[in-house]
């Protein structure tokens, strides 16, 4: 059964991958039920899964290592994936 909030979250998902070619940045959505959009630099090889999830203040974008992003500025999140994904380290 699919998730209450999929239908906002696949939306908040597509916007963010929208913005995503202007910053150098490809993706792709999996997951049917509970999407996740799946992010990579095509330069670096570095790559993260962004997760959209509800909370207190609003939606917010979730990725790894430690990033976050206010669902209402998907462009702003864009930036700073890229710079997450020139700046982290192989691990």
């Amino acid at each position: 059964m699919a998730s209450t909030y999929t239908g906002e979250r696949r939306s908040h998902l597509e916007a963010l991958a929208a913005r995503l070619p202007g910053q150098g940045l490809a993706s792709r959505m999996i997951g049917a039920d509970d999407p996740v959009l799946w992010v990579w630099h095509p330069h670096t090889g570095r790559q993260t899964l962004v997760f959209a999830t509800p909370s207190h203040r609003g939606w917010l974008f979730l990725w790894s290592p430690g990033g976050q992003g206010k669902a209402d500025e998907p462009e702003r999140a864009a930036r700073t994936l890229r710079e997450t994904l020139e700046l982290a380290q192989p691990g």
